[in-house]
């Protein structure tokens, strides 16, 4: 292989590796989101050492017990009603979390805000799989889950953001029941493009009253935003 693919193959490699490995920078999101204006909850599953959470899937989809109960007695001290829980875990990608949440929070919380829809404290999580904002959404009694989750990094997309949009979330319900929204980063889909189809889908869900295979996205990209210079890859 001559020298120059096989050092970006490596540097590629690298990063992806790197992306895996980087425990999320908790405070970093704390401050950016901070003006937000919203509450901010921290929480973590019973996976939070990245060893433990990339032997034991099925420990990150559980939260921990301190979580669960700090998560219960919020809820009891704000009887207040909620149509939306936002979550932020850092899955396979804290960077993915990191570097795409704080230009997609705000934009989606103003859609949402525009919808009539109020929102849950902002919670972020440590050691999380995608099931793990299900009991999140289920204890805060939020009509609607997003989850906004660091996806698998391949060699060309460390930083590629995931969107998981459950109505109804509880405790152990199935991948069937969610809609997902993938590749969200700078090189792929941009933030604006996903929060269209993201609202679309929540508003349809809303008047059927279910997520999942049985909502499909028909959401069409307006014209100005076709002609993008970013790529986007779906």
């Amino acid at each position: 292989m001559p020298t120059r693919p096989s050092l970006e193959f490596q540097l590629a490699h690298a990063q992806a590796k790197d992306a895996v490995l980087k425990p999320l920078d908790v405070e970093f999101l704390k401050s950016g989101l901070a003006k937000t204006g919203l509450p901010i909850l921290e929480i973590e599953s019973q996976a939070v050492e990245k060893d433990l959470y990339l032997k034991r899937p099925d420990l990150g989809r559980v939260l921990s017990e301190h979580s669960k109960t700090m998560l219960q007695q919020y809820r009891a001290e704000h009887q207040q009603h909620w149509d939306v829980a936002i979550v932020l875990g850092d899955g396979l990608s804290a960077r993915a979390i990191e570097e795409n949440s704080l230009h997609f929070i705000p934009a989606l919380l103003e859609a949402c805000k525009e919808q009539g829809w109020q929102i849950a404290p902002l919670v972020i999580a440590r050691g999380s799989r995608v099931a793990l904002g299900d009991e999140v959404a289920e204890i805060l009694q939020a009509k609607m889950l997003v989850m906004l989750i660091g996806e698998r990094p391949g060699l060309s997309s460390p930083d590629s953001m995931g969107i998981y949009y459950t109505y109804n979330a509880f405790k152990s319900c199935h991948d069937a029941l969610r809609n997902c929204i993938s590749n969200v980063r700078p090189a792929g889909l941009a933030c604006p493009i996903a929060i269209q189809r993201l609202v679309a889908l929540m508003r349809k869900s809303c008047e059927l009253q279910l997520s999942g295979v049985q909502l499909k996205d028909k959401h069409q990209t307006p014209v100005d935003m076709q002609h993008s210079p970013v790529k986007r890859l779906f």
